[in-house]
C-alpha cells in the first residue's frame, strides 16, 4: 500500500511554530506518511494584528500553491488557523487559539468573519489543547482531535540545581519582563539571582543576569538545572516555555493569563499558590516551603504531552482521517 503524501503548511515567522510544524512532519512521518513542509519564511513586520494576519496568510497561501504544484498531497494540514485564512484548498486546521478570542475588535476585523467559515469547511480541526477552541461556535466532536506540541523532558536531572531561577522573554512585552523584574526585586534576598533567557542588550539590574540568545540545547540544559521558572504573559495561546519548564523538573510560578495556556491549570493542579497576580509572594512560596513531589507529579501530568502520546494519536486518530476525507 502506497505511503499517503500530506503537505503541510506553516508560516513559521515565529520560533514556536517553525518548532512546532518540524515536530508535527516528524510525527506525520513516524505514523509512515510521505510529508513536504511548506513554510513561507520570515516576512516584514506591519502595525497592526489585521495586516499582519493578512500577509502571513497570503504568504501561506503562495508556499501552499507552489508545494501543490509541485506534487498533489493526498491532504494538507494548516499549522495555524493564520495559515488556513486564505487556503486555495480546504485541508485540516493544527490551532492553539482562534481569532475569535485573541483578535477582538478592530484586531480581528475580517479574521473572525473567514475563520467561522474555515472552521466548518475544515475536515479535521487538530487543537493543541483542551480549551484552544473555547471560543469556537460549536463544532462536530468527531471532527476535533486533540494534538499538543509535544514536549518531553530534555536529558537527565542533574545531581543539583545551582540555578534558582529564570525566565524566558523573547517577546519582553507579550512576557511582561517587567513584571516578572518587579516582583523578583521584591521576593530575592541577597545572593539570590534570575536568569532572564532569549533576549539581547538589557540590563536586568540587580539580582539579575541576561543570558541572551541561547540554542535550544543550551536553553533547556539551563532548565534542567532550574529550580524556578517564573511566566507572567499577557495572553498564552499555547507556552511552549512553560510546559518545556515543567518537563525539566522545574516548579512554575506564573500569573493567570487569558489563551488555552495548558500549563497554567497543570500549574494550579501541581500547587495553587504559585499561580497568582502576586509573583513575589510565590516565589518565596516555592524557593521556601515548595511542594512535595513537584516535579514527579509534573512528569505524570505531562504524559499527554509525551512525543509517544502524540505520535499515537497522529498514527491512530489523524492520519486514517485525513487519508480518507
Amino acid at each position: 500500500m502506497p505511503h499517503p503524501t500530506v503537505l503541510v503548511v506553516s508560516v513559521g515567522s515565529t520560533t514556536g511554530w517553525r518548532a512546532s510544524a518540524h515536530e508535527l512532519t516528524a510525527s506525520l512521518e513516524r505514523a509512515g506518511a510521505q510529508v513536504t513542509l511548506a513554510r513561507t519564511g520570515p516576512l516584514r513586520r506591519v502595525r497592526t494584528f489585521a495586516l499582519t494576519d493578512y500577509l502571513e496568510a497570503r504568504a501561506a497561501r503562495t508556499a501552499a500553491l507552489r508545494a501543490i504544484s509541485g506534487r498533489e498531497p493526498d491532504a494538507i494540514i494548516y499549522c495555524s488557523m493564520t495559515a488556513a485564512l486564505l487556503w486555495p484548498r480546504p485541508g485540516a486546521i493544527w490551532l492553539d487559539s482562534i481569532a475569535a478570542e485573541n483578535r477582538p475588535g478592530r484586531h480581528g476585523l475580517w479574521q473572525r468573519a473567514v475563520e467561522r467559515r474555515r472552521l466548518h469547511q475544515a475536515p479535521l480541526i487538530l487543537a493543541m489543547s483542551e480549551r484552544a477552541l473555547a471560543a469556537a461556535p460549536t463544532l462536530a466532536a468527531e471532527n476535533v482531535v486533540v494534538v499538543p506540541t509535544p514536549v518531553d523532558p530534555s536529558g537527565p536531572p542533574p545531581a543539583a540545581r545551582d540555578v534558582l531561577a529564570m525566565t524566558y522573554a523573547g517577546n519582553p512585552e507579550k512576557k511582561r519582563l517587567d513584571y516578572i523584574l518587579d516582583a523578583w526585586s521584591r521576593a530575592r534576598r541577597d545572593g539570590e539571582r534570575l536568569l532572564v533567557a532569549g533576549i539581547d542588550g538589557i540590563d536586568g539590574g540587580h539580582g539579575v543576569e541576561v543570558t541572551g540568545r541561547l540554542s535550544p540545547e543550551d536553553y533547556r540544559s539551563l532548565l534542567r538545572r532550574t529550580r524556578l521558572f517564573i511566566a507572567a504573559p499577557r495572553r498564552e495561546d499555547y507556552g511552549i516555555a512553560p510546559l518545556e519548564a515543567l518537563a525539566d523538573g522545574c516548579m512554575l510560578v506564573t500569573a493567570p493569563a487569558p489563551g488555552a495556556y495548558p500549563a497554567l491549570d497543570l500549574g494550579r493542579r501541581l500547587d495553587p499558590r504559585l499561580v497568582t497576580d502576586d509573583l513575589a509572594h510565590a516565589i518565596r512560596a516555592a524557593l521556601d516551603e515548595p511542594s512535595p513531589d513537584y516535579a514527579a507529579r509534573a512528569a505524570a501530568m505531562l504524559v499527554p504531552f509525551s512525543r509517544s502520546a502524540v505520535d499515537a494519536t497522529v498514527r491512530e486518530r489523524v492520519l486514517p482521517r485525513l487519508t480518507r476525507t
